[in-house]
């Protein structure tokens, strides 16, 4: 195996540990690793798996990451490519100084905002990806469609040896296409669910459908192209915008998990449905998607996983 290592300098203030977590968002994620100090994860490069680690040195305001990568072969070509997927995947360039300004004159939001300051906003590597975890979690808990994608990623995934153990990369359209239906049955999924993944795999590997022509859309149009897609509704398309797209101002309002978080950050009595988390964000625009990353992290916080 070659190795090389680099340095990457994110705009401060930037905590690895709070991004890793809003990346991996259950301690059960086997794509999204993170050890207490090294956040790991092995990505496809030509065809080819590639881990990389990630540890951060220096201060929260003066942020420098330490990034090394493991392959067959280095060609010149990994570094900036790795570069590029890290920045995407863990907002390294996004500039959060407007919102910690404004959640100053908003006193619940300013002490969630200060729990954790230094989470970055994290996006799927790509479009694909992201669609995939939607369809996994769709009308599941989180924490068994983060089960089902690691049995995905078994399945499809290419493997990586690591010392006497095996981790494996997200699947790729194209493994993804080879599977049979049955399969995604034996996995968990549904039959509804199977049919949806094999038949996005076969769009994007036959390139009937361009995700990134997808993400160069405005909001509005992209909802309209992601609602054409086998089993993307109102939620999945909120969240592809949100996790796949980076569309910071997106609150995914059908998601059950955020709206009960939300009532319990304002103390609300009622329950929240879609129209109600609207109101509720509309005096927090263009900021809802960074409220649902810190609501996140401030579950994972009561779970004890961010003491």
């Amino acid at each position: 195996m070659d190795q090389i290592s680099f340095h990457l300098k994110p705009l401060p203030p930037f905590d690895l540990r709070f991004t890793a977590w809003a990346l991996r968002r259950r301690s059960e994620n086997i794509v999204d690793r993170w050890d207490g100090q090294a956040y790991r994860r092995v990505m496809a490069y030509d065809g080819k798996p590639v881990e990389v680690e990630i540890t951060q040195k220096g201060t929260l305001d003066r942020p420098i990451l330490q990034v090394t990568t493991t392959a067959e072969k280095i060609v010149p070509q990994l570094k900036p490519s790795i570069a590029r997927a890290l920045e995407r995947m863990m907002g390294l360039r996004i500039d959060l100084s407007k919102f910690y300004e404004f959640a100053k004159g908003e006193k619940r939001l300013y002490e969630l905002s200060q729990r954790f300051v230094g989470l970055k906003p994290p996006r799927f590597p790509s479009l694909f990806e992201a669609l995939v975890n939607a369809f996994a979690c769709q009308q599941l808990t989180l924490t068994v469609g983060i089960l089902l994608l690691n049995r995905l990623a078994m399945k499809a995934g290419l493997p990586f040896k690591r010392g006497e153990s095996t981790v494996y990369a997200f699947p790729q359209p194209e493994r993804v296409e080879r599977l049979h239906l049955e399969t995604f049955r034996n996995l968990g999924f549904s039959r509804q669910k199977g049919r949806a993944l094999i038949e996005l795999s076969q769009r994007v590997t036959r390139k009937s459908v361009n995700l990134n022509r997808i993400e160069a859309l405005d909001d509005e149009a992209a909802l309209e192209q992601l609602y054409q897609l086998r089993g993307v509704g109102r939620w999945s398309a909120e969240y592809v915008l949100l996790r796949g797209m980076g569309r910071l101002n997106l609150f995914p309002g059908d998601d059950v998990g955020a709206q009960n978080k939300l009532r319990h950050l304002l103390n609300l009595r009622k329950p929240l449905d879609y129209e109600g988390v609207r109101r509720i964000l509309d005096r927090w625009e263009p900021f809802g998607g960074l409220v649902y990353f810190h609501l996140l992290l401030e579950g994972l916080r009561e779970k004890g996983y961010l003491q």
